[in-house]
C-alpha cells in the first residue's frame, strides 16, 4: 500500500514553530508578496509569457547537471525499492521531456480574455462572461519534482502566481528548480515572488491551509491520504486531484489479444503514476482465458493478488512466487508498484458494483465488443475518464491535447479530468449599460 508523509489530521497534532524561518507571520507576509505579484503576472502579454517559457526550456538543458546533482541528493535518502523512487527520479531524458512540454505550453493559445458567453438583456444591459486568472494557486504534492516545472508553466500561462509545497523527499530538487525559475523570471523583469516554495517543514502546510484571502485555491497532487488531509483541514477552497484506484473490466465479449495488450500497457508502462491499473475484473465466461491475458505481466515481475477463482486458474500458469491469494485490502488499493489484484465477476452489473465501491473516480476501462455493454459501462461509471477498448495510461493532459496538466481532478466542481490551461482559470461578468437602474 502506498504511504506518504501527510497522515490524516496531522495538522491538528503539530505545534507551530515560532522561529523566524517558520513563524506564521513570516510565512503569511511572504504569501502577501505572492498575492501582490499575482496582479503583475495577470498583466503580462502572451508574447512575454511565451518568451519566459522558451528561456526556461533553454535553461533546463544548460542546467541539467545542476538539477541532476540536487536530485541525486534526494534519491540518496530514499530506497530504490520505494514506490515513490521512480516519481522522484529525474534523468537527462526526463528533463528534456519537461523542456519539450514547457515549449508546448508556450505555444498554446492563451486561455485568458476569452468570451465564454455574451448576450444583451431586454433592458439593454450587455453581459459578457470572460475567462480570467485564478489568482494565487497553491499546490501540495509529494515526491514529484517535475510537478514544480509543470505548475509554474501552466500557472504563468494562465496568468496566476503559485505557492508550492513539495514533499521533504524532493526538497533539494525543488529548491534547485525554483532557483532556476527565479533566475529566468528575473532575467525577464518578472517579480520572482510569483513563485514561492514553502519550507519543507510540515508547519508551513498549516499556514497554507489557513491562508484565506491570500491563496485562491489549493490543489493536492498525490495519494488518497494526502488528498483527504488537504480536504479535511484546508480553509482555502480545494480541487481534488491525483489518487487513482484504477480498474479494467474484461467482458465476455472481449477480444483476448486486445485485452492482453491493454492490461500490460495500463499496468507496466509506468507503475508509479496515478493512471496505472490496480484491479482487473474479468467476466466468469472468460475465466479460462485469464492465464493468457496475464502471462506477459510475469515478464515485468508483476505480483498478482488473485481471488479464489482466478487463483485456481492461474496457479499452474503463472509463477508461484508472483501469485498470492487476494485479501480484502488488495481491492481499493492504489499500488503504485508492480502489483495488481484480480477478481472474477459474473456480469457487467457486478463489475459496475465493484467499481462503484472501490473507485477513486479517476480512470476506469472496459474491454468489450458488445456495443450495448460498452454503452452501459460508459454511461454508468462515475469517473473523470472512462475508456472503452483503450488503456487508462492515456489519462494525461498532454495526451488529451491540452499541452500539459496541473493534475487530474476527480471531483465534479469547477473541473474534472486533466486540468489544462482552461481548467485553471476562472471567469467574471462584464456588464455594460447606458444608465440603467433597477426599480424592483
Amino acid at each position: 500500500m502506498h504511504t506518504n508523509e501527510y497522515p490524516v489530521h496531522f495538522a491538528y497534532r503539530i505545534t507551530m514553530n515560532t522561529t523566524a524561518a517558520l513563524s506564521e507571520e513570516t510565512l503569511r507576509e511572504q504569501l502577501r508578496r505572492v498575492q501582490a505579484a499575482s496582479r503583475t503576472i495577470a498583466t503580462l502579454t502572451d508574447k512575454q509569457i511565451a518568451s519566459v517559457l522558451e528561456s526556461l526550456a533553454d535553461r533546463i538543458a544548460a542546467e541539467t547537471p545542476t538539477l541532476l546533482a540536487a536530485n541525486a541528493d534526494d534519491l540518496a535518502r530514499m530506497s530504490n525499492d520505494n514506490p515513490k523512487y521512480d516519481r522522484l527520479q529525474l534523468t537527462e531524458s526526463r528533463l528534456a521531456a519537461i523542456a519539450h512540454d514547457i515549449r508546448n505550453v508556450a505555444a498554446l493559445p492563451s486561455p485568458l480574455g476569452k468570451t465564454l458567453e455574451e448576450r444583451t438583456l431586454p433592458n439593454g444591459l450587455h453581459l459578457k462572461k470572460i475567462s480570467v486568472p485564478m489568482g494565487v494557486v497553491g499546490i501540495i504534492y509529494e515526491a514529484r519534482p517535475n510537478v514544480t516545472f509543470d505548475v509554474f508553466a501552466l500557472c504563468l500561462k494562465a496568468g496566476s502566481a503559485c505557492v508550492l509545497k513539495g514533499g521533504s523527499d524532493a526538497h533539494a530538487s525543488n529548491t534547485a528548480i525554483v532557483r532556476l525559475l527565479h533566475r529566468t523570471m528575473a532575467e525577464h523583469g518578472i517579480d520572482t515572488n510569483a513563485v514561492y516554495l514553502l519550507p519543507a517543514e510540515r508547519e508551513a502546510t498549516e499556514v497554507l491551509f489557513g491562508a484565506v484571502g491570500l491563496v485562491d485555491v489549493i490543489i493536492p497532487r498525490g495519494s488518497q491520504s494526502l488528498i483527504d488531509t488537504v480536504r479535511m483541514n484546508s480553509k482555502v477552497p480545494v480541487i481534488e486531484t491525483g489518487a487513482g484506484i484504477v480498474h479494467t473490466y474484461v467482458d465476455q465479449s472481449a477480444k483476448i489479444a486486445m485485452a492482453q495488450n491493454i492490461i500490460v500497457n495500463a499496468k507496466t508502462r509506468r507503475v508509479s503514476v496515478c493512471n496505472a491499473l490496480d484491479t482487473l475484473l474479468v467476466h466468469r465466461a472468460r475465466l479460462q482465458d485469464v492465464p493468457a491475458m496475464l502471462k506477459p505481466l510475469a515478464n515485468s515481475n508483476v505480483l498478482l493478488y488473485a481471488d479464489a477463482e482466478s487463483y485456481r486458474t492461474l496457479c499452474d500458469h503463472y509463477p508461484r512466487t508472483l501469485l498470492e491469494h487476494a485479501q480484502d485490502e488488495h481491492f481499493g488499493t492504489e499500488f503504485l508498484d508492480y502489483k495488481m489484484s484480480v477478481k472474477i465477476v459474473g456480469s457487467v452489473d457486478e463489475a459496475l458494483d465493484h467499481i462503484a465501491r472501490y473507485s477513486s473516480k479517476h480512470s476506469e476501462a472496459i474491454v468489450a465488443e458488445d456495443e450495448s455493454v460498452l454503452e452501459r459501462f460508459l454511461s454508468s461509471v462515475d469517473a473523470a475518464c472512462v475508456y472503452a477498448n483503450a488503456s487508462t495510461a492515456f489519462t494525461d493532459g498532454a495526451q488529451f491535447g491540452l499541452g500539459a496538466e496541473i493534475g487530474i481532478s476527480t471531483q465534479k466542481l469547477h473541473a474534472r479530468g486533466p486540468m489544462g490551461l482552461a481548467e485553471i482559470t476562472s471567469y467574471k461578468w462584464q456588464v455594460r449599460g447606458t444608465g440603467q437602474t433597477r426599480t424592483s
